[in-house]
């Protein structure tokens, strides 16, 4: 397939690589092409240089065709769902890939460009209740990506060094072990935050002005503004069409599943970071802070209860809502607090019997997988083929392995083992009409080195930070 080359008169010609994006596809690494790494260096190297400096000339780098090009292709990468219009990837496809880009940015650069409703779907939560999930159209998911690929440079370089979420080069488990290597270093009274829907009660105004610390372009800030308000749309019970405005008449929140929000709201809660330690609560308390997205503990020496009293005069202040039934101080080593998964607290070394304060997957975590396995192994779900079954399977374990990884995992790791060489034993007995349990023709041996079943025992032994 040739890489599409659609444009039209003066403005900027799309030569979009196809295989590119079919690459995505395959799994391969997407790196942003050499223009646009220069860019982000550029901005990012200007940021850090001058951290008062504000950039007065972004929007045009957002309609720029190697970043509107990357965005897509980034967007590709994540896949997703159709929005309100129903446009999926294969249809943009099916118009022409260049053609749509550069009527797209087209848009842009005359600034009539205007984002569509997000349409709202609701996820079940592990209590039972439901969060709300926001699903942009795919043209203004590229938008957003594009914008990001602009701004994220120039706002990492203010971010705290206790913020873990949706940075470069940090991730979750950053978060977990940072705060075991605390509650190890006598941190061991931690306020086990939550934060009241943090995504829908970020306040637009104190956010806009948060972004223009930075940003003096107006039609960039124009741009961010216009996403804050998008209307959300969702279907009732009935199959009725029910579009609100809450947000733009409230001027609060920001859809949970838009591209743009994890750096909104980081951006937002750096505001709550920063405040921690320049008001002086860090080192008059001597606590510290572990954030992730809107989870966050305090880590303290004695000083639990002063600190979560700040932390909830501080929250008031920038317009949260902080969770009560769901904050607590926890004292290790006699209580435990989960935290992104894990559970921290007393373990037991399995070969002396020592006590020693440390990380594990939580027990809910690992309800969670074999639900999961057990959902993927229902009786009516015979007609797949074995081998897909089990490549699925795979993936699901593997990926949950992958995440769960750190400390004593090995308990966790055979309650999963067990429970997926059951339910795929007991999917094959029926999927073939076969009577009994079907212990020795379908037995743990057989079901790894006949269907290829991994064993999480196995793989334990290649994650480095199992130990951890």
């Amino acid at each position: 397939m040739k890489p599409s080359n659609v444009g039209g008169g003066k403005g900027p010609q799309f030569k979009v690589n196809v295989e590119a994006a079919d690459s995505r596809e395959s799994g391969m690494v997407l790196e942003p092409p050499e223009k646009v790494g220069k860019l982000q260096e550029t901005l990012r190297a200007k940021a850090k240089r001058e951290p008062t400096y504000r950039f007065y000339l972004l929007y045009d780098k957002v309609y720029r065709p190697d970043v509107l090009e990357h965005a897509y292709l980034r967007c590709l990468e994540n896949q997703g769902a159709p929005g309100v219009d129903g446009q999926t990837f294969d249809d943009i496809r099916a118009y022409g890939l260049g053609r749509w880009l550069a009527e797209l940015s087209e848009e842009l650069r005359k600034k009539t460009y205007q984002p569509q409703a997000v349409r709202r779907v609701w996820i079940p939560k592990p209590d039972g209740k439901k969060r709300p999930l926001g699903i942009p159209t795919i043209r203004d998911r590229v938008v957003q990506m594009a914008a990001v690929l602009v701004l994220e440079p120039i706002f990492e370089t203010d971010l705290q060094p206790e913020q873990y979420a949706y940075r470069p080069e940090r991730g979750a488990l950053d978060a977990v072990r940072a705060v075991h290597g605390l509650v190890n270093r006598g941190y061991t009274e931690v306020v086990d935050a939550d934060l009241s829907g943090y995504f829908d009660s970020i306040p637009h105004h104190e956010l806009m002005k948060s972004v223009a610390r930075r940003v003096s372009d107006r039609h960039m800030l124009a741009l961010i503004k216009s996403w804050l308000e998008m209307p959300v749309e969702e279907v009732d019970e009935r199959g009725r069409v029910q579009r609100t405005t809450r947000n733009r008449d409230e001027g609060l929140g920001t859809p949970q599943g838009s591209v743009i929000s994890p750096l909104l709201a980081n951006l937002y809660m750096r505001r709550f970071v920063l405040g921690w330690k320049t008001l002086g609560h860090g080192e008059r308390l001597d606590a510290k802070l572990v954030n992730y997205a809107d989870d966050f503990v305090i880590c303290c020496r004695g000083t639990g209860e002063q600190a979560m009293a700040a932390m909830r005069d501080m929250m008031a202040k920038l317009k949260l809502t902080v969770n009560e039934t769901k904050t607590r101080l926890c004292r290790l080593p006699d209580e435990t607090f989960d935290f992104l998964g894990y559970t921290i607290g007393r373990c037991y070394s399995p070969k002396t019997g020592r006590a020693y304060l440390g990380t594990r997957p939580s027990d809910k975590k690992v309800r969670k997988m074999v639900d999961e396995i057990s959902q993927r192994t229902q009786r009516k779900r015979t007609w797949q083929d074995p081998e897909e079954l089990v490549g699925l399977l795979n993936r699901k374990i593997v990926g949950w392995a992958n995440y769960f990884s750190l400390g004593p995992v090995s308990k966790a790791y055979d309650i999963v083992n067990r429970h997926v060489c059951q339910r795929l034993r007991r999917w094959l007995c029926l999927k073939h009409r076969e009577i009994g349990a079907g212990n020795t023709k379908y037995s743990d041996k057989a079901l790894r080195e006949d269907y290829g079943l991994i064993d999480l025992r196995v793989i334990r032994k290649s994650f480095s930070c199992a130990n951890a």
